[in-house]
């Protein structure tokens, strides 16, 4: 936990850099002289020395995909690999934050620098914002030491990247790190076709959750539209209809095409064990395989950086079931 020394401000957009149109608020560029004059005016709060990047154009995140998050991870590491980088701040916006926050998790994987994503509730400048609070915070964390790593920091926390989830969406304190119990089975190590150095590739990945009345043609035509992997959000411990057999046909039949059919828990402090029902079960012999304790977020991202990567059917069932990153274990 070294004292972040050459410090990379990368800069995406989001509320924090917001300013108002006729449209309503949205993202700007030329952060930056901004941050300088604001850091001019305290000199009282000591940051570590930094470089500033923007990726244009600046982004609203609820417009974020898969493409974003794959240039983040490459202006990450370029400024590591390249510029000598020691830390990264990266400032998003709220609304997919804990989405790129888990993606970036597991597309950085053995990293040797901590990368912490901030942003904030309300724009910088605007009376009694979070902007300035949760930046400069950010800032003052990592010239203390961070350990290597994703992390999130929002409202005076330090949040695991890759359990992070947002929940509020008015407060300061919109985000919270889960509470799922995290008992999955760690890897021994990280392959080298899942650390940071490996390309990845966008990919097709659905997110679905169980829901009474679901019908077999719905899931047919997901699953039927090309998606590589499917994200279920199961009822409780990793239950659903396993008593409707076109249902389950569906899910084997797709399984046997080569699609990762994977499986969270839709309860807030849930954890996927298939074996306690025989509804469970029954679910679990398409093919399904259990994230544990995972949030939707860190199952999405896991994914993507697994899929993306290139992986067989075989090795990205095998990688999600275990943790990487400290997703679905603890210590």
């Amino acid at each position: 936990m070294k004292p972040a020394q050459n410090l990379l401000v990368l800069y995406t957009g989001g509320t924090i850099g917001m300013q108002m149109t006729d449209a309503g608020l949205a993202p700007a560029t030329g952060f930056d002289a901004r941050l300088r004059a604001e850091q001019a005016a305290h000199p009282e709060r000591p940051v570590p020395a930094w470089r500033f990047r923007e990726l244009t154009p600046p982004l609203d995140s609820a417009n974020m995909n898969q493409r974003n998050w794959l240039a983040m991870r490459d202006a990450i590491v370029e400024a590591v690999e390249r510029d000598g980088c020691d830390s990264v701040l990266l400032l998003h916006g709220t609304d997919t934050l804990a989405y790129s926050a888990a993606a970036l998790s597991f597309l950085l994987l053995g990293l040797p620098v901590p990368v912490l994503l901030t942003g904030s509730m309300q724009p910088a400048g605007v009376p009694g914002s979070d902007a300035w609070p949760n930046l400069f915070g950010a800032l003052q964390s990592l010239a203390h030491g961070v350990a290597p790593g994703v992390h999130l920091y929002f409202n005076g926390r330090l949040l695991h990247g890759a359990c992070a989830s947002k929940l509020n969406s008015e407060c300061f304190d919109a985000f919270v790190e889960s509470e799922r119990p995290r008992r999955g089975l760690r890897a021994e190590g990280i392959s080298t076709v899942l650390d940071y150095r490996q390309p990845r590739q966008p990919v097709s990945i659905a997110v679905l959750p169980l829901y009474p009345g679901l019908q077999a043609e719905h899931l047919h035509g997901l699953l039927a539209s090309g998606v590589q992997a499917l994200l279920l959000e199961c009822y409780g411990s990793g239950t659903g209809p396993s008593d409707d057999a076109e249902i389950l046909a569906v899910l084997r039949d797709a399984h046997a095409r080569g699609v990762v059919l994977a499986a969270i828990s839709q309860c807030p402090q849930g954890f996927v064990e298939f074996g306690v029902y025989a509804a469970g079960s029954r679910l679990a012999e398409t093919g399904l395989v259990g994230g544990n304790g995972m949030t939707r977020e860190a199952a999405l991202g896991k994914l993507f950086a697994l899929v993306g990567a290139g992986l067989s059917q075989a090795e990205v069932e095998r990688w999600f079931a275990l943790d990487l990153c400290g997703e679905s274990a603890d210590g």
